[in-house]
Protein backbone atom coordinates (compact mmCIF):
# COMPACT_ATOMS: atom_id res chain seq x y z
CA UNK A 1 0.00 0.00 0.00
CA UNK A 2 1.18 3.53 -0.82
CA UNK A 3 -0.09 6.42 1.27
CA UNK A 4 -0.16 10.03 0.10
CA UNK A 5 -0.96 13.50 1.30
CA UNK A 6 -2.11 16.07 -1.23
CA UNK A 7 -2.22 19.84 -1.49
CA UNK A 8 -3.90 22.24 -3.89
CA UNK A 9 -2.50 25.40 -5.44
CA UNK A 10 -3.45 27.75 -8.23
CA UNK A 11 -1.80 30.31 -10.46
CA UNK A 12 -3.00 32.62 -13.19
CA UNK A 13 -0.87 32.33 -16.32
CA UNK A 14 -0.91 33.59 -19.87
CA UNK A 15 0.21 31.04 -22.42
CA UNK A 16 -0.19 29.92 -26.01
CA UNK A 17 -0.10 26.71 -28.00
CA UNK A 18 1.77 27.45 -31.27
CA UNK A 19 1.18 23.95 -32.69
CA UNK A 20 -2.58 23.99 -32.03
CA UNK A 21 -4.62 22.12 -34.67
CA UNK A 22 -6.53 24.27 -37.15
CA UNK A 23 -9.85 23.50 -35.47
CA UNK A 24 -8.64 25.27 -32.32
CA UNK A 25 -6.22 27.70 -33.97
CA UNK A 26 -7.28 30.45 -31.52
CA UNK A 27 -5.10 28.67 -28.93
CA UNK A 28 -2.04 29.77 -30.92
CA UNK A 29 -2.62 33.27 -29.53
CA UNK A 30 -1.83 34.25 -25.97
CA UNK A 31 -4.73 33.55 -23.64
CA UNK A 32 -5.31 33.44 -19.91
CA UNK A 33 -6.05 30.45 -17.72
CA UNK A 34 -6.34 29.92 -14.03
CA UNK A 35 -4.26 26.78 -13.56
CA UNK A 36 -5.23 24.49 -10.71
CA UNK A 37 -2.81 22.02 -9.17
CA UNK A 38 -3.28 19.00 -6.93
CA UNK A 39 0.01 17.48 -5.86
CA UNK A 40 0.20 14.10 -4.14
CA UNK A 41 3.34 12.92 -2.38
CA UNK A 42 4.01 9.60 -0.72
CA UNK A 43 4.23 9.61 3.06
CA UNK A 44 5.73 7.12 5.44
CA UNK A 45 3.82 6.40 8.65
CA UNK A 46 0.70 8.05 9.94
CA UNK A 47 2.05 11.10 11.72
CA UNK A 48 2.65 13.57 8.91
CA UNK A 49 6.29 13.12 7.99
CA UNK A 50 5.59 15.89 5.45
CA UNK A 51 3.47 18.67 6.90
CA UNK A 52 0.56 19.80 4.66
CA UNK A 53 1.00 23.55 4.99
CA UNK A 54 4.77 23.44 4.54
CA UNK A 55 4.44 21.26 1.44
CA UNK A 56 1.72 23.52 0.01
CA UNK A 57 3.95 26.56 0.54
CA UNK A 58 6.87 24.78 -1.13
CA UNK A 59 4.80 23.92 -4.21
CA UNK A 60 3.48 27.50 -4.35
CA UNK A 61 7.03 28.86 -4.19
CA UNK A 62 7.87 26.82 -7.30
CA UNK A 63 4.77 28.15 -9.07
CA UNK A 64 5.55 31.72 -8.01
CA UNK A 65 8.95 31.39 -9.71
CA UNK A 66 7.49 29.89 -12.91
CA UNK A 67 8.67 31.97 -15.88
CA UNK A 68 5.43 33.46 -17.15
CA UNK A 69 7.27 35.21 -19.98
CA UNK A 70 8.02 31.91 -21.67
CA UNK A 71 4.32 31.38 -22.36
CA UNK A 72 4.62 28.13 -24.30
CA UNK A 73 3.93 25.45 -21.73
CA UNK A 74 1.23 22.86 -21.29
CA UNK A 75 -0.31 21.21 -18.24
CA UNK A 76 1.96 18.26 -18.95
CA UNK A 77 5.09 20.43 -19.13
CA UNK A 78 4.25 22.18 -15.87
CA UNK A 79 3.70 18.80 -14.21
CA UNK A 80 7.12 17.56 -15.33
CA UNK A 81 8.75 20.79 -14.17
CA UNK A 82 7.13 20.52 -10.72
CA UNK A 83 8.06 16.87 -10.43
CA UNK A 84 11.71 17.59 -11.15
CA UNK A 85 12.00 20.07 -8.28
CA UNK A 86 9.78 18.21 -5.80
CA UNK A 87 11.65 14.94 -6.32
CA UNK A 88 14.96 16.71 -5.69
CA UNK A 89 13.74 18.01 -2.34
CA UNK A 90 11.88 14.79 -1.41
CA UNK A 91 13.75 11.92 -3.11
CA UNK A 92 12.50 8.35 -3.11
CA UNK A 93 8.78 9.19 -2.98
CA UNK A 94 5.95 8.36 -5.34
CA UNK A 95 4.46 11.62 -6.63
CA UNK A 96 1.30 12.38 -8.61
CA UNK A 97 0.54 15.78 -10.07
CA UNK A 98 -2.74 16.97 -11.53
CA UNK A 99 -2.74 20.23 -13.51
CA UNK A 100 -5.87 21.72 -15.05
CA UNK A 101 -6.82 24.80 -17.01
CA UNK A 102 -9.69 26.59 -15.28
CA UNK A 103 -10.63 23.36 -13.47
CA UNK A 104 -12.11 22.01 -16.73
CA UNK A 105 -9.43 20.11 -18.64
CA UNK A 106 -6.08 18.87 -17.56
CA UNK A 107 -3.52 16.16 -17.08
CA UNK A 108 -2.69 13.71 -14.32
CA UNK A 109 0.87 12.44 -14.24
CA UNK A 110 1.93 9.55 -12.02
CA UNK A 111 5.63 9.43 -11.09
CA UNK A 112 6.37 6.15 -9.29
CA UNK A 113 9.62 5.83 -7.40
CA UNK A 114 12.37 4.93 -9.85
CA UNK A 115 14.39 1.86 -8.96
Amino acid sequence: MVNFIWVTNQKELIHRYPEAPEEVSFLRNEHRHLFFFRTYIQIFGDNRDIEFIMFKRYVQSILDDLDVNQGMFSCEMISNFLHGLISEKFPGRHIKIEVSEDGENGALYDYPVES
